[in-house]
């Protein structure tokens, strides 16, 4: 269940309405719907009040897109509290269900770890963040929890003993209902901070720390840019990624990829721009002359750049696939071969010295065979090794190499380094793959070491 009947006044700056307000590319609403939807939520229902025609018209479409049923549900006392639209979902929930907030943004995996306790009647988990000096942190505006042995013992804005905050992402009975009404009526208090209250009380609303996990509340422009600048570092954070990617190529292409997630271009489209780039590089160095190559070295490695862009993209608007992921990657092969065998048509200047195409063969047969072997070994250094932020051989620094050699007019010697380097690299994982075991290793977990898994839940999630 998902609750988007609110205005969002204080996010006018950027939009209309609230629900709609895209931030990367992506509308609140259908960024927290994708979160949810990518670990297991398959059942959704919205609670919309303000501007309903556009957000009803709006979810109808997703739920075209995505495949999966969206229930708006009406919820005509939108102006008033939250807990009045938590309400408006009863008919609708009659098993263990998500609540989350169209304007909090989190990590899937915070739901996932929802999903693994298992709730009994009238109980409440919440996800809390046990980092009080969150830099993402509203402090004015955060709801404050006290918790005590994975219990919640108080709940409000104005706590001034806590200990973490609400994240707004819940795992709820359908005894949350009658908690609602009972509030109401007692105390005349129709919020769900209110009810969270009641249960705590009762020793029925438990806490989860989401453990470091992202999380962040939008509801005013200046927490939206902390979203957005969040949501992208992110993007930089990834565990294989050579030196020249890390600490070049990915600084230029997240900001890129800023700005072409406001555009429909796909991934798969963004990975085809990218190897024409190095196809064209190619052909730049096979026409001779200083000029040409450098403009091509210039071309190759604003290709690696932008051959970056096509998985943040897929990431940011919730595209990333299998069969993406292997595209990019063939392609990459043959733009490495393109740009070396350009180089070396270069070297050899028409001529037909042996040992230039030698050495041009050389260093195509290595970059192939590094990018063969890195799937096995990365998965061992994460696996059996532990995969340290070292300095690890790519493909990013295979074009850094051929755009510094274009650079300084040394073709020659940028092959010989390309060859000696690449192949010496993948000797060496052949031998670290083979002394730690890896063909053993998978052999034993495929036959009778598998983990057994918690099979998968089904959760309606409301809003």
């Amino acid at each position: 269940m998902i609750l988007a009947a609110g205005k969002g006044s204080r996010l006018r700056p950027r939009g209309e309405c609230k629900p709609l307000i895209p931030i990367l590319g992506l509308p609140l609403i259908e960024r927290v719907i994708r979160s949810a939807h990518e670990v297991g939520a398959d059942d959704f229902y919205v609670t919309i009040g303000y501007r309903r025609e556009q957000v009803h018209a709006f979810l109808d479409g997703l739920a075209e897109r995505l495949g999966i049923p969206i229930t708006p549900i009406d919820n005509e006392d939108w102006e008033k509290e939250n807990g009045l639209s938590v309400l408006k979902a009863r008919e609708y929930l009659h098993e263990p269900f998500l609540l989350l907030m169209t304007d909090s943004l989190f990590d899937p995996s915070i739901i996932r770890e929802l999903m693994e306790h298992p709730l009994v009647h009238g109980e409440i988990i919440l996800a809390v963040d046990g980092n009080t000096q969150n830099p993402l942190i509203n402090m004015e505006d955060v709801t404050r929890v006290k918790t005590e042995s994975g219990k919640i013992r108080n709940i409000g804005k104005g706590l001034a003993d806590f200990d973490s905050f609400d994240t707004g992402t819940f795992l709820c009975t359908p005894g949350i209902f009658g908690v609602l009404d009972s509030c109401a009526e007692k105390y005349s208090d129709t919020t769900l901070s209110g009810a969270v209250r009641v249960l705590a009380a009762e020793g029925q609303a438990r806490a989860i720390d989401i453990g470091g996990h992202f999380w962040i509340d939008i509801d005013d422009p200046a927490a939206f840019k902390r979203a957005e600048n969040a949501l992208l570092a992110n993007l930089r954070d990834k565990p294989n990624d050579g030196p020249v990617s890390r600490y070049f190529d990915r600084p230029l292409s997240v900001k890129i990829s800023r700005r072409l997630v406001n555009y429909r271009i796909t991934a798969n489209q963004i990975s085809l721009v990218s190897f024409l780039c190095s196809v064209v590089a190619a052909g730049l160095f096979t026409l001779g002359g200083y000029p040409a190559l450098l403009l091509g070295g210039l071309l190759a490695q604003f290709a690696s750049v932008i051959d970056g862009c096509d998985g943040e993209v897929a990431r940011l608007k919730f595209q990333s696939s299998d069969y993406g992921r292997w595209f990019d990657a063939v392609l990459d092969r043959y733009a490495d071969a393109f740009l070396l065998f350009g180089l070396t048509w270069h070297a050899r200047g028409g001529g037909t010295d042996g040992l230039i195409l030698l050495i041009g063969f050389l260093a195509i047969m290595g970059s192939f065979m590094l990018s063969y072997t890195a799937d096995k070994y990365d998965r061992l250094m994460r696996d059996r090794i532990g995969h340290a932020r070292g300095f690890r051989l790519g493909r990013d620094l295979r074009v850094f190499l051929v755009f510094l050699g274009a650079i300084f007019n040394q073709v020659y010697l940028t092959l010989i380094v390309i060859a000696a380097v690449m192949n010496i690299e993948t000797v060496r994982r052949v031998i670290i793959c083979r002394d730690n075991g890896w063909y053993n290793m998978r052999k034993t977990k495929n036959k009778s070491d598998y983990r057994q898994l918690p099979s998968t839940r089904r959760f309606r999630t409301c809003r």
